[in-house]
């Protein structure tokens, strides 16, 4: 399957699917941040169906947020640093308790500005419940949780007409030594969140500063792999 180097544009300049959630998952340095980054941005740009652009709330569980990153981006698409800041609304969870509370200020903050909100980002969706629940007793308990708070974001984008993006680990598959896998890891939160993210983005590295995005499970883009760089703007398609 050749890659298709105009798919992260088309990613980011077509948008995140609203009303459903759009889960991108890999290794560290494999691009899941910057992509975070790059759709705060690209969500306020107006773009096709008569897309008008709007504003974007980052939860951040990993203290991964980085304003200066968001002026760069803002550069690339010559659009006002300020103007881009004050359109996201950021907030930091500590807990997946606290992640779950912060849902209620989105909701609430969606019903105030209706309409005017585009996209909620959570980066990372898994890592709170895994410091949470770390030890194997507590597997159900953490999936039940995460299944409730998979439940509530699903019932916001409906509600609010946004779309919800997410990015996550992977880990090592304890089962895959018994398949002909040729990549034994898999994202974490198990078949419920796999159930609950309407559209799925694998990252992983290329050669050099290249990085491969494979696109599966989603109703609107055929399986498909692109080959984008990180670039001081952002997201960027490879060159051909």
């Amino acid at each position: 399957m050749r890659p298709d180097t105009k798919m992260m544009s088309k990613l980011l300049g077509e948008g995140m699917e609203s009303m459903a959630i759009t889960e991108s998952f890999g290794e560290f340095r494999t691009g899941k941040t910057q992509l975070s980054h790059t759709l705060c941005v690209t969500a306020q740009l107006p773009g096709e169906d008569s897309y008008t652009g709007g504003k974007v709330i980052f939860i951040d569980t990993e203290n991964t947020f980085r304003p200066d990153r968001l002026k760069n981006i803002a550069d690339r698409f010559n659009v006002d640093h300020d103007a881009v800041l004050d359109n996201v609304l950021y907030a930091r969870a500590y807990t997946s308790e606290h992640q779950m509370e912060l849902l209620d200020f989105v909701a609430a903050k969606f019903h105030e500005e209706g309409g005017i909100f585009k996209l909620l980002i959570i980066d990372s969706i898994m890592a709170l419940f895994r410091v949470d629940f770390s030890s194997r007793g507590e597997l159900a308990e953490r999936q039940q949780k995460l299944a409730q708070m998979l439940s509530r974001l699903q019932k916001i984008s409906e509600e609010y007409n946004v779309a919800v993006f997410v990015t996550n680990q992977i880990t090592a598959d304890p089962g895959a030594g018994m398949s002909f896998q040729a990549d034994p890891k898999k994202p974490i939160g198990g078949h419920i969140l796999a159930h609950a993210s309407t559209t799925r983005i694998s990252l992983r590295k290329g050669h050099g500063e290249l990085r491969i995005a494979k696109i599966f499970d989603s109703p609107d883009m055929p399986e498909n792999e692109a080959t984008f760089t990180i670039t001081p703007g952002g997201i960027a398609d490879a060159k051909e």
